[in-house]
């Protein structure tokens, strides 16, 4: 058995059930009413019980990142490149809501466990809001490939001490 990591998104209870309430009655709508308004709520089914994430299989060295559904996961397998260090990065993400009437735009802080390989390249492994558990998937990455934590979640970046993961 291969030893792989993996980190998706997590999804709510109730965002799954209700894209599995949509999903069944587009089919219904699909074969009964109108093929193209069935296939719409088909996509926005979908889209409610969807995730994004990423896996690393540590035995062969190869990652994908992945789209879920239901508990399956679509990927391609790719060789990954030897990491150099881990960093967990704080941003911003933003999302511009539309009306009729009116615009909205939300902005919320996200933090990015990236990985870097060929001193400035990175792949992004792990999306989260809670910066304590980005840095429990940091401590994970840490322990599976033995490389230094950056912590570049305030103004001025630090190094992390690999006892300070342990605590």
């Amino acid at each position: 058995m291969s030893n792989i990591i993996t980190y998706t998104k997590p999804v709510s209870m109730f965002k799954i059930i209700f894209g599995a309430i949509v999903f069944l009655f587009a089919i219904y709508v699909f074969l009964t009413e109108s093929i193209l308004f069935g296939c719409f709520m088909m996509s926005f089914a979908v889209y409610l019980a969807s995730t994004r994430g990423s896996q690393v299989n540590l035995d062969e060295k190869t990652y994908p990142n992945i789209w879920s559904m239901f508990g399956m996961r679509f990927g391609k397998w790719k060789a990954s490149p030897d990491f150099e260090y881990i960093s967990v990065f704080k941003g911003k993400q933003s999302q511009r809501v539309n009306s009729l009437a009116a615009s909205a735009k939300f902005t919320e802080v996200v933090y990015l466990v990236n990985l870097f390989y060929e001193r400035n390249k990175y792949l992004t492994f792990y999306r989260t809001f809670d910066k304590e558990d980005a840095f429990k998937v940091a401590k994970h990455f840490y322990l599976a490939f033995g490389i230094d934590v950056l912590d570049a979640t305030e103004r001025e970046q630090n190094w992390i001490d690999s006892k300070e993961l342990w605590e």
